[in-house]
């Protein structure tokens, strides 16, 4: 299963670009793992994929396989997943904006 959100932020270092993909892959790692022990997990596969243009679009892509005696609903644990990711990644870019709205504030009213 995959998402992409159209997050609008193209003025990113490539330190922050990285960055994203690697908040978006931990968020997403640690929560399967919060809800399914290593053993009942065959495989897992995060990508992260960012695309510069007139807007910063990140796909997350999510492949987990589970034994069949595991019940659980695979999807919906990668949905909500992806859905902590985003949020993650959301709050990780406004703090980077706020701090260059703040530091171009100050940078604005200094003589």
């Amino acid at each position: 299963m995959k998402k992409v959100i159209h997050i609008g932020l193209p003025e990113l270092s490539e330190e922050e670009l990285i960055r994203v993909g690697e908040i978006g892959q931990k968020i997403i790692i640690n929560y399967i793992f919060d809800h399914l022990a290593k053993s009942e997990v065959r495989d897992l596969e995060v990508t992260a994929r960012i695309n510069r243009g007139e807007t910063l679009d990140l796909e997350l892509e999510v492949y987990v396989e589970v034994p069949i005696f595991v019940k659980v609903d695979v999807e919906s644990l990668i949905e909500e997943a992806l859905d902590k990711a985003y949020e993650a990644i959301e709050d990780y870019l406004r703090r980077i904006s706020n701090e260059r709205g703040e530091k171009a504030q100050r940078t604005s009213e200094e003589p």
